[in-house]
C-alpha cells in the first residue's frame, strides 16, 4: 500500500491549524474575559462605595461576584471547546464522595462568611482572636478569613472554623487593661509600693485617667505578696503602655530600694524547708 504522504501532510496541517486557531481563540476569550470580569468588580466595588456600605461587606460581595464570574467564563471555554455542561457535571457527579465532602466544606465555609458577614462579630481591620490565630483582619473571603498575625506572617482561617470558635475581638471597645504584676519581697511596705507605682503610672503617655489605673495586691506566695498593676489604654497603644509599664515597675522598685523577693530554705532534721523571706 502506498503512503499518499502530500493527503497525510495535508490533514495534519489542517487538524493544527483548527487546534491552534481554538488555543487563540480561547486565550483571547480568557483574556477578554478576565478584563470584563475586573471592569464588573470596579463597577461593583465604585457602585457599592458610593452608597456607603462597611467595606467588609464590600470586600466580601466583590470576592463573590469575582468568583461567579470567573467559574461563568470557565464555563463558557468549555463550552467553546465542545464539552457539554451537563457532560461536565455529571462527571464531577460522579468523582465520588471525596468531592462531595470537599464540596460540602467549602458550602460551609462559604455560608458561614455570609454569617460573619451579616452578624459582623469583627471588621476588616479589627484584631481579633478567632480560630486559634490572634492578628488584625485583612479581609473576609468567601472561604477563608485573611488574618495577619502580630509577626507578619498571613494566616487564612475557614469561615466555618472561625464562626464556630469563640471569637475575641480587641478593637470592638475603645479601649483596654493592661494586666501585669509585680512581685515584692515580704520586707518591703506594700502601701508605699502601691503609692508609688500609682503616681507613676499616670506619667506614661498614653495611659487613661479615666478609668483609673489599678493597684492592688493580688495573691501571696513563698517570695512575698504579688502586685496586680493595671493601667487602661486605648487599643492602638496597648503594647507601647504594657512595655513602659513593667520598665516603670523595675525602674520605680529599684530607685526606692526595695528588697529583691527570693525563696529562703532552711534544714531541719535533715528535711529541706521553703520559708519566704
Amino acid at each position: 500500500m502506498n503512503l499518499d504522504l502530500s493527503a497525510i501532510s495535508q490533514d495534519a496541517m489542517g487538524v493544527l491549524t483548527r487546534v491552534g486557531l481554538k488555543l487563540i481563540g480561547a486565550i483571547v476569550i480568557w483574556l477578554v474575559g478576565r478584563a470584563l470580569i475586573r471592569l464588573a468588580v470596579n463597577l461593583i466595588d465604585r457602585g457599592l462605595t458610593r452608597h456607603g456600605l462597611d467595606h467588609t461587606i464590600t470586600g466580601y460581595i466583590k470576592a463573590s461576584a469575582s468568583v461567579l464570574l470567573t467559574i461563568a467564563l470557565i464555563v463558557a471555554l468549555l463550552g467553546f471547546f465542545g464539552v457539554e455542561t451537563t457532560t461536565f457535571a455529571a462527571l464531577l457527579a460522579g468523582a465520588g464522595l471525596a468531592i462531595g465532602a470537599a464540596w460540602s466544606g467549602l458550602l460551609s465555609n462559604f455560608a458561614s462568611g455570609i454569617f460573619l458577614v451579616v452578624l459582623r462579630p469583627f471588621r476588616v481591620g479589627d484584631m481579633i482572636t478567632g480560630g486559634g490565630v490572634t492578628g488584625v483582619v485583612h479581609a473576609i473571603g468567601l472561604f477563608g478569613t485573611t488574618i495577619i498575625t502580630a509577626d507578619n506572617v498571613l494566616t487564612i482561617v475557614g469561615n466555618s472554623k472561625l464562626l464556630g470558635d469563640n471569637i475575641q475581638n480587641y478593637s470592638a471597645n475603645p479601649y483596654r487593661r493592661v494586666d501585669l504584676t509585680a512581685q515584692l519581697a515580704h520586707g518591703t511596705d506594700h502601701s508605699v509600693a502601691i503609692r508609688a507605682l500609682k503616681e507613676r503610672l499616670m506619667a506614661i503617655p498614653n495611659v487613661l485617667k479615666q478609668p483609673a489605673p489599678d493597684v492592688e495586691i493580688l495573691e501571696f506566695n513563698l517570695a512575698g505578696p504579688v502586685l496586680a498593676v493595671r493601667p487602661y489604654s486605648a487599643n492602638a497603644n496597648y503594647w507601647q503602655v504594657y512595655f513602659d509599664t513593667n520598665r516603670l515597675i523595675r525602674e520605680e522598685f529599684q530607685a526606692a530600694g526595695f528588697g529583691v523577693p527570693e525563696y529562703h530554705y532552711s534544714v531541719r532534721g535533715g528535711n529541706v524547708v521553703a520559708a519566704g523571706v
